[in-house]
């Protein structure tokens, strides 16, 4: 396994391989790896000859500091469970500096209005620093494919959005959702859970799963009222948000149509930990 810090490191090394036309996966992260992550970098092993993975916490998509500082790093303990993979990995795990040149701040992107949906509207200027660290990452990696799981399924469709928009010569790729045995989406931030918080988690999963059985019988204004009145009897868990959605534009359903996709989308605070999921309807 190759491990890189800085991209001029990294360049060299790439360009060898696309001289000997090789092909090239790229899994971004943020660290705290967990088998989510693990599936996307297998499933890139399985479908090229080397797969890139950076590890590197983007500190323009937090629109929370105390989010930002408390956000898990391990970068040892990363590359020990890497090393477990595949010796055709390639780690990038640079400093800011090193993928911002210096100017630590975020382009504004316009994602067609993909932007201002569910995240966008409780996180302000998140996809900006989304859509700035992944066209640098590609632009450093020049990658034929790239991972990305459903669970961030709003990210997942505004990085197709870029690469469209932007002519960037990438594949996306989108994965299924990795799960614990009890349904939990598989998250970096599920390690700061308390035993009590791991506990509750499940909740969110089967919330979905019964809102999914409901939306075929019910307008999705019921489903939703639903959904907020379980969790209102929670006293574990506070819902910020749920949201069925057209998964093509992401704007909310006001009237469902048998040619469209849906799928419905939680945001939900265990304590100060704030955990994500989401599930096709359709």
């Amino acid at each position: 396994m190759i491990i890189c810090h800085i991209k001029k490191d990294l360049r060299p090394i790439l360009d060898d391989l696309r001289s000997k036309n090789k092909s090239l996966g790229f899994v971004p992260t943020m660290g705290a790896l967990h088998k989510g992550h693990l599936s996307l970098i297998k499933q890139g092993l399985h479908e090229n000859s080397k797969v890139v993975v950076s590890v590197f916490v983007n500190p323009t998509q937090f629109d929370n500091a105390s989010d930002l500082e408390k956000y898990p790093r391990n970068l040892d303990s990363d590359l020990q469970l890497l090393e477990t993979l595949s010796d055709d990995i390639i780690v990038y795990a640079p400093s800011a500096e090193d993928i911002y040149d210096g100017a630590i701040i975020s382009e504004n992107f316009d994602f067609d209005g993909l932007e201002n949906q569910m995240e966008g509207k409780f996180r302000k200027g998140h996809f900006d620093g989304v859509g700035t660290v992944v066209k640098r990452l590609f632009e450093i990696v020049k990658p034929d494919v790239a991972y990305f799981g459903e669970k961030d399924f709003q990210q997942l469709r505004i990085i197709q959005k870029l690469v469209e928009k932007y002519d960037i010569p990438v594949k996306i790729k989108g994965c299924e959702i990795f799960r614990a045995d009890d349904g939990l989406a598989m998250s970096s931030r599920n390690e700061r859970l308390t035993q009590s918080g791991r506990d509750a988690a499940p909740f969110i999963y089967q919330t979905l799963k019964a809102a999914k059985k409901r939306f075929g019988m019910e307008s999705a204004q019921k489903v939703t009222a639903w959904v907020e009145k379980e969790f209102k009897n929670h006293d574990a868990l506070v819902l910020e948000y749920f949201t069925i959605a057209d998964e093509a534009t992401l704007e909310t359903v006001t009237k469902k149509s048998s040619l469209k996709s849906y799928r419905a989308f939680i945001a939900v605070f265990v304590g100060d930990i704030r955990l994500i999921d989401n599930i096709a309807l359709n």
